[in-house]
């Protein structure tokens, strides 16, 4: 068989596709395939080499081309120090000093961790006393902070310490607080169904003892203590009402009060003691008279479960809410309704009135807290910093013209509030 080489040049030629014509100064001249040939170059009728490219390095020199032919980006002077001035910026932020209310060192651009953090888990209920605020949550520990200032040796004062943590308070949480108005006696009601009583004595609070398991407390669920202490009412799973009598060395059960069944989620005692009332999760609020035991008022208006109920301080007016995110006020002599107060748009989680009687205070599960004024029974703030639940909100001791007062939010912080600044 003829190899490519050994072919004639007439063979390759007659392979080569026939060319009749070739034009030339605008006139065709006819040529013969041997006429042909002599103008055919050589390299057509050699055979073919192989090919071996560098293809890495073709491919890194067009490459290179590339980054060649675009401009590189360049940084002025002014966007470098910029640059450099915030970075200096944010070291400074960054440098360690004293959170004003704690005392305790801080992130200057952060919140302080141990004031917003006051507890590890959601806050469930506060109490207050003249000096001081005690908080419960799902951890077993309660905390109490002052409200009277503190020097910190810095030269400066801190607004709210921390005066005591009582550890090991509850095993399992706490979910209630109740305290006397004259600040010498707490309450506390654990998850685990133990209610205890505490006794401020040399600046600090101690244990008591609390109700035994044989009267039947497990089952106690919302409390509230009398002015000085000396009473103290519970609601129960099944909807009684039940007082104890509350002496050195002994707790006695003088009252226990029948009611529909229903869960008895919140009780409150008047100022005077006079008066009790309980509001309970088929939407029922009831008063009773303490002195008879009797129920004087069973009151309407309200169709979902009621979880906050608070006595006006001259006892005249009560104030009920919870999940229907209406207020109701009605006057405790007659048990007429007199006014309702809109504007909640999620459950009322508590209630309070100020020591004066001219505002009340209410929050709620949607992080909104508002302030109501008694006279014109209209909202006058409402304070919507937080965007998770608060679950208590209680007016603080007046101290000259200012209104204070403060919440507990389910991220575990304390929130301290004051008239006009609203921070």
């Amino acid at each position: 068989m003829a190899t490519p080489t050994s072919l004639s040049s007439a063979t390759m030629l007659a392979r080569l596709p026939r060319l009749n014509f070739l034009l030339l100064s605008r006139s065709y001249r006819f040529f013969s395939p041997n006429q042909l040939l002599q103008y055919t170059p050589g390299f057509l009728f050699t055979a073919p080499a192989a090919l071996t490219l560098d293809i890495p390095a073709i491919l890194s020199d067009i490459w290179d081309s590339v980054l060649r032919a675009v401009p590189k980006k360049k940084t002025s002077h002014m966007k470098k120090r910029h640059r450099q001035m915030a970075g200096k910026a944010l070291k400074d932020h960054l440098d360690l000093n004293r959170c004003s209310s704690c005392g305790e060192p801080k992130r200057a651009h952060l919140l302080c961790p141990t004031c917003v953090a006051a507890h590890p888990v959601e806050i469930f209920s506060l109490a207050v006393t003249p000096s001081q605020v005690i908080s419960c949550s799902g951890a077993s520990s309660l905390k109490v902070h002052s409200t009277t200032p503190t020097p910190t040796g810095t030269g400066t004062e801190t607004d709210f310490p921390i005066a005591q943590s009582i550890e090991a308070a509850h095993k399992i949480g706490c979910h209630h607080l109740a305290t006397s108005a004259d600040g010498t006696r707490f309450a506390s009601v654990g998850f685990g169904g133990e209610v205890k009583l505490w006794s401020f004595v040399d600046g600090m609070w101690v244990e008591e003892g609390g109700l035994k398991e044989s009267k039947k407390v497990s089952e106690i669920w919302a409390v509230a203590l009398s002015a000085h202490g000396e009473y103290l009412a519970g609601t129960t799973l099944d909807g009684r009402i039940k007082v104890w009598h509350i002496q050195k060395d002994d707790v006695e059960l003088i009252c226990d009060l029948e009611t529909k069944g229903s869960f008895g989620m919140c009780i409150a005692l008047s100022a005077d003691g006079c008066l009790t009332a309980s509001g309970h999760a088929n939407g029922n609020v009831y008063i009773f008279l303490n002195e008879t035991g009797r129920m004087i008022h069973s009151l309407s208006g309200l169709v979902s479960s009621v979880r906050a109920v608070s006595f006006s301080p001259g006892g005249k007016l009560l104030a009920a809410a919870g999940d229907s995110r209406v207020i109701q006020l009605y006057e405790t002599s007659s048990g007429e309704q007199v006014a309702a107060l809109m504007g909640h748009t999620s459950w009322i989680t508590s209630l309070d009135w100020s020591h004066t009687g001219e505002f009340l205070l209410s929050s709620a599960l949607d992080g909104k807290v508002k302030v109501w004024s008694a006279e014109r029974r209209a909202c006058v703030a409402t304070l919507s910093e937080s965007d998770v639940a608060i679950w208590s909100a209680k007016w603080l001791l007046k101290v000259g013209t200012t209104e204070k007062f403060v919440t507990a939010s389910a991220k575990g912080s304390i929130t301290f509030y004051r008239e006009a600044t609203g921070v």
